[in-house]
């Protein structure tokens, strides 16, 4: 071969190299600044978009293995470099389509489906139910996000085996972190130290969330879960008002007295005009060890009087979706960052949150509103 035909081998072979964060080509995103040939030897320098790039090391091993297969090459030299301004101002124009700072979630043509995981209260496990189902929806090949919007609350960066762990910044642009093929972004990710508190008044509740949805290249998603803060607050109403075609699941637990207050979530979403999906039970009755025999730990009915009473308020049905039982490997799986969906996929609770899942993604039979994907 000659020096030209290795040197457009090489640009072919760099163009199958996606940036492991952004999930694009290489040279789409002008991370290519030069390939020379000479004598077996390959030069090829690759600008990062930051000087410490975390996935430095995952792009030089993918770049090397793109470029070892091309005929007539018997030594790669690989060197980076850094973008300039200029240049990632570039790709933050490339990942916006053009667009200035916006939510994509809540442009006409999103095809996201948004939905957000709330209760009246806090302590029913809402945030497992989030991560359980993010995690089973990734696992069927679905591209799946998580905003942790519990700005006070945050704990989904440990129950996703995250911690410590921060979005690589390409100014005001951040990348989500990434792990069991979830996309998170968490204002715990933002903190100096982990302990210190949010302490932030209710008028920039609304700006945070905003800024945690726009600021973020999430790329292209099937589902964005938010896990909501407890209550009926700033963040809830903000939700319907920047994404007005969001859908809620209300989570309670079998207590009768934790299902009255989860019931007050519902009513916020239908006062905004939100789609309220259905009811999740959390917590419910687990088999005995000994004997097989259903526990009711925390009670019994709660799922199903939510549901209820919604179905009245709403004027239709609003179905019981799943109940979870009650299992320790749930929480121990959480404090160890394994949601049980993936530790233990046979287990009752996981099998709970497949079904719940499935559910998620029948659609109703009314198309209105709907976005259809066609081509003309």
């Amino acid at each position: 071969m000659s020096n030209e035909s290795i040197i457009a081998a090489a640009h072919a072979a760099l163009a199958t190299v996606s940036d492991p964060e952004l999930h694009r080509p290489l040279p789409d995103l002008g991370m290519v600044e030069s390939v020379h040939f000479s004598t077996g030897v390959i030069s090829v320098k690759i600008l990062l978009t930051i000087s410490g790039c975390p996935m430095r090391d995952r792009l030089q091993s993918d770049v090397v293995t793109a470029l070892s297969s091309i005929d007539g090459v018997t030594s790669i030299e690989l060197e980076f470099g850094t973008m300039n301004e200029e240049q990632r101002n570039n790709v933050k124009k490339l990942l916006r389509g053009g667009r200035e700072k916006f939510i994509p979630f809540a442009q006409p043509d999103s095809l996201t489906r948004v939905l957000g995981i709330a209760s009246g209260k806090g302590g029913v496990g809402k945030s497992s139910v989030t991560v359980n189902l993010a995690v089973t929806a990734a696992a069927k090949g679905l591209k799946v996000g998580i905003l942790d919007a519990d700005v006070y609350g945050h704990s989904i960066p440990r129950l996703m085996g995250i911690l410590d762990r921060r979005p690589t910044a390409i100014d005001q642009t951040f990348i989500p972190v990434e792990n069991f093929g979830v996309k998170v972004v968490s204002m715990e990710m933002f903190k100096p130290e982990r302990a210190d508190p949010i302490v932030y008044r209710g008028p920039l509740l609304h700006r945070v969330l905003e800024q945690l949805l726009s600021d973020a290249y999430w790329g292209d998603l099937d589902l964005l879960l938010l896990d909501l803060p407890p209550g009926t607050g700033d963040i809830a109403i903000s939700l319907g008002q920047l994404i007005p075609g969001s859908e809620i699941l209300v989570v309670t637990t079998p207590q009768v007295a934790a299902a009255e207050v989860s019931e007050r979530a519902g009513r916020v979403a239908h006062q905004l005009k939100q789609h309220i999906l259905g009811v999740v039970e959390n917590m419910s009755d687990s088999a005995c060890p000994s004997c097989g025999e259903p526990i009711s730990i925390f009670g019994s009915g709660g799922g199903e009087a939510t549901a209820e009473r919604l179905s009245a308020l709403v004027g239709a049905e609003v179905p019981l979706l799943a109940k979870i039982p009650f299992d320790i490997a749930l929480r121990e799986g959480g404090d160890q960052g394994m949601p049980i969906s993936l530790a233990a996929p046979d287990s009752a609770a996981a099998q709970g949150f497949a079904q719940l899942l499935e559910k998620l993604m029948i659609r109703p039979k009314s198309i209105v509103g709907i976005p259809l994907t066609l081509h003309t």
